[in-house]
């Protein structure tokens, strides 16, 4: 479809949100005529999400904007069996406890993107293990489980490319799919839920839900999906060279976030901020058509206004000033990353590669010699060319820091502990 009536899925094509849809115009007939309520559903596998998820939120943000209701799914109940979908192996299954616990870290995020209330397009946090949890075996495999075709189930690209590997994919596993469908007819009894949105590899499991609501005799019910995005050069959004790029504050301060995006590949900065920002597409275009040098000044303005969004507008600035005067000034900046060194083990000297590994700018002595060798490894912005360098309260600069630096953007301060 060349054009959307209804706002939501309009504004989500011109940004670049839509991979699949399972009824273009009745989806969109659906949004142009009332408020519609949709979810996404968020796995807890760990106790904060990560850039690689910020699309999913994102699509909620835009559906509130435009007038209708989003609902942020915590899979309290499906986190207990782990979604297989083109994994190589199980997940490792989680506690309880655990579960919870990461939940708790995830939902920090979500205020930062949707208003939460009892109104009619507030949105909400609902957990599927509060209907999950107390399924009776025997009915759900009379009621639910017989409306699933094992021999569709094995077709699905989920599941074929890991038997075709030749790797094990447990009955648990296999459950999962059946239990996400259920969520989406749940969901639809209980909040009126028409759409579910995901990743495209999500398609297959939601295509389930949307039949096992037919056989139901729920209304009709929508499958929306994003195009999994990888960056210009084929990485995986949500990584970089050091791991995850984890949103919680307390996983990642938002200088390292910051840096994240401003180290954006050029090609991908426009679409990077049609999908991660709110800004105004005519400047969008704008920043985008940037040539040369200029579109440094595109990826800052992309760091900073996905940055504000989760982390407020205060923590963006500070986090493009540290920048600034880190790179344009060569000062030290309070801001920056920090690791801390017990003052007896400065006292009496530690290597330079122990030191790197320490600070996470190097995952091995080997990968932090490496590095010295090809001349990317500064203290206190002098070269180091010596891997058996020791580092000494000696080389506390006059505020009483270290500064390592890893190439012209990574740089951590070592303090005595």
């Amino acid at each position: 479809m060349s054009a959307f009536k209804s706002d939501f899925l309009r504004t989500l094509s011109e940004r670049g949100f839509i991979h699949q849809i399972s009824d273009e115009t009745g989806l969109d007939d659906l949004f142009a005529k009332e408020t519609v309520t949709a979810y996404i559903g968020f796995d807890p596998t760990a106790s904060s999400l990560h850039a690689g998820g910020l699309i999913q939120i994102m699509m909620l943000h835009w559906m509130q904007q435009t007038g209708h209701r989003p609902i942020a799914l915590m899979g309290g109940g499906t986190g207990m069996v782990g979604d297989p979908s083109f994994k190589d192996e199980a997940r490792k299954l989680m506690t309880v406890e655990t579960i919870q616990q990461n939940i708790d870290g995830i939902k920090k995020v979500f205020a930062n993107y949707l208003t939460f209330g009892d109104g009619p397009r507030d949105a909400l946090m609902v957990n599927n293990a509060d209907w999950l949890a107390p399924l009776n075996y025997l009915e759900f495999l009379r009621d639910v489980g017989r409306h699933f075709s094992v021999n569709r189930m094995l077709s699905f690209d989920s599941v074929k490319q890991r038997l075709d590997r030749e790797q094990s994919l447990s009955f648990l596993e296999f459950n999962y799919m059946i239990l996400q469908a259920y969520d989406f007819v749940e969901l639809s009894k209980r909040y009126g839920t028409r759409l579910q949105m995901g990743g495209s590899d999500q398609w297959g499991n939601i295509i389930n839900g949307i039949d096992l609501g037919h056989r139901l005799e729920q209304p009709q019910l929508f499958a929306l999906t994003s195009p999994l995005l990888t960056t210009a050069s084929g990485a995986k959004m949500g990584k970089s060279l050091n791991g995850a790029v984890w949103l919680n504050a307390d996983m990642l301060s938002p200088y390292e976030f910051w840096q994240y995006w401003r180290n954006t590949e050029d090609a991908d900065v426009g679409r990077f901020l049609k999908l991660y920002t709110t800004l105004p597409l005519d400047e969008i275009a704008r920043l985008a058509a940037l040539g040369g040098s200029e579109i440094n000044d595109a990826k800052k303005v992309l760091a900073t206004e996905v940055t504000a969004i989760l982390h407020g507008r205060d923590a963006a600035d500070q986090a493009s000033e540290t920048a600034r005067k880190t790179f344009e000034e060569g000062a030290l900046s309070e801001s920056l990353p920090t690791v801390e060194v017990p003052k007896a083990t400065l006292e009496s000297g530690v290597g330079i590669l122990a030191l790197f590994v320490t600070a996470g700018l190097a995952g091995s002595n080997g990968e932090a010699r490496r590095h010295i060798q090809g001349g990317a490894v500064r203290i206190n912005d002098a070269p180091v060319s010596d891997d058996r360098r020791g580092v000494t309260l000696a080389d506390l600069s006059p505020e009483g820091v270290i500064k390592l630096s890893l190439g012209k953007k990574k740089h951590i301060l070592v303090r005595p502990a």
